[in-house]
């Protein structure tokens, strides 16, 4: 739970949150360090007084968008409930509370083969949600090519699902859904309609979010390493966290507004 810091040339190459922005945030590996299970990922101390503060400044334009459950996200930041795109956007939290659903496959034979594997082989670890199914093998990593081609038989035998690769894991989901999808629908209502989007994460399953807020006219921000649409990258989690409360600083009640900034410091992709 402790907090750390980052010089300030650390966040130069990070573009400005204005006030015109609509931010959109994933959550592990992105606001908070992964863990090795994913319920012992611990969120630091200023994380919700910032989000909180955020929230405010931008009228409500804030959004986080992750592959976790809603239930997940509202544990991990209570008491704050922010609009959310849940499971890569099959749930969509809207600023005033109201939880979209999107139709959910029926996924009784993902469950079965998945869990059937996991039985076997010590490591593996089968996360059943609303609307998807995810096998992690982070512990397992020697296991990936048979967890792949597990997964790729349930998403074959199970209409309207498409298989969703991220970091040491692999997830049956509605086809058709993203969080690029997410961010679309969240950007033609209010209070992010009209706004330039901004979105940060760390996996591969952030490229579609990326994609969608660079044709929108915002900038994607790629958290750590690996190859990435996005425009911008910062290191680590601590970077992102420290350029949110940095943002916070600049644009506190007593500061005037600031208007977006565009760094020169991009990634050549």
């Amino acid at each position: 739970m402790q907090s750390s810091s980052l010089p300030p040339s650390s966040l130069r190459s990070l573009p400005g949150i204005g006030p015109q922005t609509a931010l959109f945030l994933d959550f592990d590996g992105t606001l908070a360090d992964l863990a090795p299970q994913p319920e012992a990922v611990q969120v630091t101390t200023e994380l919700i007084p910032v989000l909180t503060q955020l929230a405010a400044q931008l009228g409500g334009a804030l959004a986080i968008v992750s592959g976790r459950k809603l239930t997940d996200l509202d544990g991990f930041l209570a008491p704050l409930q922010l609009p959310a795109a849940a499971e890569h956007g099959a749930q969509r939290r809207l600023l005033q509370g109201e939880v979209i659903r999107l139709a959910s496959p029926d996924l009784q034979e993902v469950v079965r083969l998945a869990t059937a594997l996991a039985a076997r082989h010590t490591g593996l670890r089968v996360e059943i949600k609303a609307a998807a199914v995810a096998l992690h093998y982070r512990h397992a990593p020697e296991m990936e090519t048979l967890a792949l081609q597990v997964m790729l038989d349930a998403a074959h035998s199970t209409p309207g699902v498409e298989l969703l690769r991220g970091k040491y894991v692999f997830e049956v989901k509605p086809a058709g859904i993203s969080k690029g999808t997410a961010i679309e629908a969240f950007m033609a209502e209010a209070p992010f309609a009209g706004r330039l989007p901004l979105f940060a994460g760390d996996d591969t399953t952030d490229e579609a979010g990326f994609s969608a807020v660079q044709l929108l006219g915002g900038q994607g921000i790629k958290v750590g390493e690996g190859a990435t649409l996005a425009h911008y990258r910062c290191r680590a989690p601590v970077a992102l966290r420290q350029w949110l409360q940095a943002a916070c600083q600049e644009q506190g009640p007593n500061r005037a507004p600031n208007t977006q900034k565009k760094s020169m410091a991009r990634i050549r992709t």
